[in-house]
């Protein structure tokens, strides 16, 4: 239970607070949280069994990453929006199916994010339009080779790989 909250920060994006809170236990503490939108992310799979996996450069570790298309829920849109619309901005797709894979929470101790997880199939060419800000190579991988580059450790990326790994239990093989 929320006892007080004190606005640190507010971006463009995050907020932070510092929040009292008495916890299930009884335990009182003092948090500190960012408070994030959330965000959705797709295993796009095209018909020869390809997943799309960006390999995007990401200031903030200093490194490119390969990562699912993936991006912020703006303005409290629906996870199947942000999914829908990333799908086309990042990979130049959309998808006539899409299966829920679940949703993952990254560091639930300091981050309030939430990532929503979809399987999308039945792809079809649509427009590209990545953000001024993204610096990133699309790539079509067959999807086996992206999960045991997950399982080997050639992706760092928690979302991916999870990703990656649910959307493989759906699919077998």
């Amino acid at each position: 239970m929320l006892k007080n909250s004190i606005e640190r920060f507010a971006g463009r994006i995050i907020r932070v607070t510092e929040d009292d809170v008495v916890l299930p236990n009884g335990c009182e503490c003092h948090l500190e949280v960012v408070h994030h939108p959330g965000g959705a992310a797709a295993v796009a799979i095209n018909s020869s069994r390809e997943v799309c996996l960006l390999r995007q450069y990401r200031y903030v570790v200093n490194d490119w990453l390969w990562e699912l298309p993936a991006g912020k829920r703006d303005h409290n849109e629906a996870p199947l929006e942000t999914v829908a619309r990333e799908l086309a901005e990042e990979a130049g797709v959309r998808a006539g199916r899409i299966r829920d894979l679940g949703r993952i929470v990254s560091s639930p101790g300091v981050f309030s994010e939430e990532v929503f997880l979809y399987l999308a199939e039945d792809l079809e060419d649509a427009e590209r339009a990545p953000e001024h800000g993204e610096v990133m190579e699309v790539h079509w991988i067959a999807f086996d080779d992206a999960v045991a580059k997950a399982l080997a450790g050639g992706i760092q990326d928690a979302k991916t790989i999870i990703g990656l790994l649910r959307a493989k239990s759906v699919l077998g093989g």
